[in-house]
């Protein structure tokens, strides 16, 4: 019988529930998928946590790959038999199988692994706004990347070497430096020893960088507004360690008339070509051997609720993956 996680209640991971569902067949515009591995992604803690609010009980997860076993009446460009990957709402990708929206599904290239797919949906669509819609980076910019031995980070890295950007990554401990710099990292700053804008001085020859792509939010959002040079931009595009404070309009005159922007994953795929877009970009990097993605972690699907823990214990290093 088809399996999911499901939870009735916000809380740590053993809020989490895994219980025998009826999955049902596919409406109109949807797909029955069955899947084959399923992406473990840091903003899962987010909906389980009520970070991200949401109406429950709910099930968990937004990215997986599979394949189709059956399709709506009305559902064009896939069919029973497809492999599939996805990453979005509705929550319910911590399953064997289940019933979702079509639209949501990109079709995935024969070369490319359900397991890489799952670890690289989120993280790689990600890394690909981030570098290709946020800000016109020409080669030889040079750019900060927080969390640069996380699993978007070492896409990131990857993905920047091949434009021709110099990257400086932070990083918690000499390991996870060495991880980043064996992506392509140029330099690497420890930040639970060094000061970050203090180093990030030093290696720009004063200047700050063009951009800061931040994902941890609350506790580097000010050391990333000082990293930056003049006219730079922050990005922060993730709240690890919560939320970032209330932005004073003033300060960012005074800190070189800087920029700050809070984007989100929808508002780059909501377009259906402009995520086949940068998808295929995306495919085609990693198809080619020019993007390497790290599985670091592996567990059951059924042991999710210690892949929480692990992940909210900042242990993980690239990518995660739950297997069907």
């Amino acid at each position: 019988m088809p399996q999911a996680f499901r939870f009735y209640e916000t809380g740590a991971p053993e809020v989490l529930r895994w219980e025998d569902v009826e999955v049902g067949e596919p409406g109109p515009a949807e797909v029955r998928i069955r899947h084959e591995a399923v992406g473990l992604n840091f903003a899962d803690t987010y909906f389980r946590t009520g970070v991200y609010p949401g109406p429950l009980p709910a099930g968990m997860g937004v990215e997986a790959a599979g394949v189709i076993e059956s399709v709506g009446s009305d559902v064009t460009g896939f069919a029973s038999g497809d492999r599939v990957t996805y990453t979005g709402s509705p929550l319910g990708a911590y399953s064997t199988e289940r019933v979702m929206p079509a639209e949501h599904l990109i079709a995935l290239p024969d070369d490319i692994a359900f397991d890489t797919a799952a670890a690289m949906t989120m993280r790689g669509l990600t890394a690909a706004y981030l570098l290709r819609r946020i800000y016109p980076l020409q080669a030889g910019d040079t750019v900060l990347l927080h969390a640069a031995a996380g699993g978007v980070g070492l896409i990131f890295t990857q993905w920047a070497k091949l434009l021709g950007l110099t990257v400086i990554g932070t990083v918690s401990t000499d390991a996870k430096a060495e991880v980043a710099r064996a992506h392509g990292c140029d330099h690497t700053i420890v930040y639970t020893r060094e000061n970050v804008p203090e180093r990030v001085r030093e290696l720009t020859g004063g200047a700050g960088v063009k951009v800061v792509y931040d994902s941890i939010g609350k506790t580097t959002f000010r050391s990333s507004l000082d990293s930056l040079a003049r006219r730079g931009l922050l990005v922060c595009f993730g709240t690890a360690s919560g939320p970032i404070p209330p932005i004073d309009a003033m300060q960012l005159a005074i800190k070189g008339s800087v920029f700050v922007t809070r984007p989100a994953l929808a508002d780059y795929v909501a377009d259906p070509a402009e995520r086949a877009e940068l998808a295929n970009e995306l495919f085609s990097h990693v198809g080619a051997g020019r993007i390497r993605v790290a599985i670091n972690q592996r567990y059951a699907l059924a042991d999710a609720v210690a892949a929480h823990r692990d992940l909210e214990k900042g242990i993980s290093v690239g990518s995660s993956v739950l297997t069907v």
